[in-house]
C-alpha cells in the first residue's frame, strides 16, 4: 500500500501537465473597424479638456452638488454594481474547477442484520452493531482540452462587461442631470419671459380699457390686446407644468422623491466648457459602449471553445482517505484506516446532433456577437460627429437668434412709439411684440440646445472623467472586481 500511495502524487503531477497541453476553439482577435480619419468638423486638440470633470466648467456649484447626489444615491448605479458582483462570483466558481476540491464526511449509526438474509446471520449472533465512518475526499477532473480555461475567459470577460457596463451608467446619468439642470434653468427663463411679457400686455390693456371708456380707442383695438394679453397668460402654465415635470425627472436621476430643485446660476450665467476634441480611432480605448461590447464578444468566442470541448473525454481523478470502524474504541487506531484511488474517462460516442447544435448556436452567437461590437462603433462614430456638428452649428443658431431678439426689441419699440405719435395701427405693434415674444421663447430653447449638444460632445467621447465621476459611485463589493483590464 505504501508503494501504492507513493505514485499518487506523481501521477497527480502527471495529470497537471497534461491539463495543460490542448486548448480547443478560437483565440480572440478583436474585428477590424472602418475608423474615419478624422471628424467632420475638427476642432482643436483638447484630450486633457475631456479627462476633466467637465460640468464643473460649467461653474455652477448647485449643478455639481446634483450630479454628486445623482452618482451617490441613483438605483441603476447600485444595480450596476450588484451586476459586477454577480459575475465576479461567477468567475471564482468556475475558476475553481482548475483545483482540486476537497471535502470531509463522517456519519454514526446503529444497524440490526436480517437473521435470515444473505449472508445469514451466524447462530448465535449478535444482530445489532454500530458503526463509525470519517473520511477526507478529494475529487479532480482535469482540463486536458481547455473547457474551464475557455469557461474562465468568458466569464471574465462578463466581468470586464458588466465594469463598462456601470461605466456606461456613470457616464450617461452625469450628462442626463447635466442637461435636464441645463433645461430647467432655460424653462425658468422661459418662464420669467412669459410672466414679464404678460405683466407688460396687462399694463397696456388697462391703459385701452380706460382709453375705450373716453372713447379715444375702439372695441376692435381692445380685443386686440385682450388676446395678446391671454396668449402671454396661457404661456404660463403651461411652463410651469414643464417645469414641475423636469424637477421630477432631477429628482429620479439623483435617487429621492419628486420635489423641489435647488437653483444655481441662470442659463445666461453658465460658464461655456471647452469642446474637447480627440482622433477617432481612441473612441475603441475609452467608450464604455464598445469597451462593453468587445468583452461580450470575447465571451462568445470563449464560449466557442467551451461547445468545441464537449467532442472530447474528461479525465477525472477521485480520491478517498478515512477511518471506519464498528467500535467507537478502535476508532483512531490505524486498523481502522481506509483509502480509495480512482480515476474515470467519460467522452462523448454518439450524440445524435447535441454537441453539434450547441457548437452550431455558439458559433451563431459569436458571429452576432461580431456584428453588434461593429455597429456599436459605426453608432459611436455617428452619435459624436452629430454631436461635434450639432455644437457648432447650435452655436452659430443662437447667436442669430440673439440678433433676431435684438432687433425685434427696437422693432417693437419703435412701433409702439409711432401707434403713440398716432402714425401706426395697433396692429403694427401688436404684430411686433408678438413675434418678439415668440423670439425671446425660441432663443432661451436654442441655448439650450446648444448646452445640451455640447454635453453630448462629452457623452459621445468617453474619456478618463467617467472613471473620476465613478470614484463616487456605489463600489462593487467584491474585490476581484477593481481588477482592470
Amino acid at each position: 500500500m505504501a508503494t501504492e500511495m507513493r505514485k499518487t502524487p506523481a501521477l497527480i503531477l502527471l495529470a497537471a501537465a497534461l491539463s495543460a497541453c490542448t486548448v480547443v476553439g478560437p483565440d480572440y482577435q478583436r474585428p477590424t473597424t472602418d475608423a474615419p480619419p478624422q471628424w467632420r468638423i475638427d476642432y482643436e486638440q483638447s484630450a486633457e479638456v475631456a479627462n476633466t470633470e467637465w460640468w464643473k466648467q460649467f461653474g455652477d456649484p448647485v449643478l455639481d452638488g446634483l450630479i454628486e447626489q445623482a452618482l451617490r444615491n441613483n438605483p441603476d448605479l447600485r444595480i450596476a454594481a450588484a451586476r459586477i458582483d454577480q459575475f465576479t462570483g461567477q468567475l471564482s466558481t468556475t475558476r475553481s474547477q482548475f483545483y482540486p476540491q476537497i471535502g470531509y464526511g463522517a456519519d454514526a449509526s446503529s444497524n440490526r442484520s436480517s437473521k435470515v438474509g444473505v449472508p445469514a446471520l451466524p447462530p448465535g449472533g449478535d444482530p445489532y452493531f454500530q458503526l463509525y465512518n470519517a473520511a477526507l475526499s478529494a475529487s479532480w477532473q482535469l482540463d486536458l482540452f481547455g473547457r474551464v480555461q475557455r469557461q474562465s475567459e468568458a466569464v471574465q470577460a462578463q466581468v470586464y462587461a458588466s465594469e463598462q457596463g456601470r461605466r456606461g451608467v456613470v457616464l450617461s446619468l452625469t450628462s442626463a442631470v447635466a442637461a435636464s439642470y441645463v433645461t430647467l434653468r432655460g424653462l425658468d427663463q422661459q418662464l420669467e419671459i412669459a410672466k414679464a411679457t404678460a405683466k407688460n400686455f396687462a399694463g397696456t390693456k388697462e391703459i385701452f380699457d380706460k382709453r375705450f371708456k373716453g372713447g379715444v380707442v375702439s372695441q376692435v383695438q381692445v380685443q386686440q390686446v385682450e388676446s395678446q394679453y391671454q396668449q402671454a397668460l396661457a404661456a404660463i402654465p403651461a411652463l410651469e407644468q414643464q417645469v414641475a415635470a423636469q424637477e421630477n425627472l432631477i429628482s429620479t436621476l439623483i435617487g429621492r422623491n419628486p420635489g423641489p430643485i435647488a437653483r444655481g446660476k441662470t442659463i445666461d450665467g453658465f460658464a461655456t466648457p471647452e469642446v474637447p476634441a480627440a482622433l477617432p480611432s481612441s473612441l475603441l480605448e475609452r467608450r464604455p459602449d464598445i469597451l462593453q461590447a468587445e468583452q461580450l464578444l470575447v465571451a462568445a468566442n470563449a464560449n466557442v471553445g467551451v461547445a468545441q470541448s464537449l467532442y472530447y473525454p474528461t479525465i477525472s481523478l477521485t480520491g478517498v482517505l478515512g477511518l471506519s470502524s464498528a467500535a467507537l474504541g478502535d476508532f483512531l487506531g490505524s486498523a481502522a484506516a481506509t483509502w480509495g484511488l480512482a480515476a474515470g474517462l467519460a467522452g462523448p460516442l454518439f450524440t445524435f446532433g447535441a454537441i453539434e447544435g450547441q457548437v452550431q448556436s455558439a458559433e451563431a452567437v459569436q458571429r452576432e456577437a461580431v456584428a453588434t461590437y461593429q455597429q456599436v462603433v459605426l453608432n459611436a462614430f455617428v452619435e459624436t460627429n452629430d454631436a461635434l456638428v450639432g455644437t457648432a452649428k447650435k452655436r452659430e443658431e443662437s447667436g442669430a437668434q440673439a440678433k433676431r431678439v435684438a432687433a425685434l426689441r427696437e422693432f417693437a419699440r419703435l412701433a409702439k412709439r409711432k401707434f403713440d405719435n398716432g402714425y401706426a395701427d395697433y396692429l403694427e405693434v401688436l404684430f411686433a411684440e408678438n413675434e418678439l415674444f415668440a423670439a425671446e421663447l425660441v432663443a432661451v430653447r436654442t441655448r439650450i440646445d446648444s448646452y445640451t449638444q455640447l454635453i453630448a460632445v462629452y457623452k459621445a467621447m468617453g474619456g478618463g472623467w467617467v472613471d473620476q465621476a465613478a470614484k463616487l459611485a456605489p463600489a462593487p463589493q467584491s474585490a476581484a472586481s477593481s481588477v482592470a483590464r
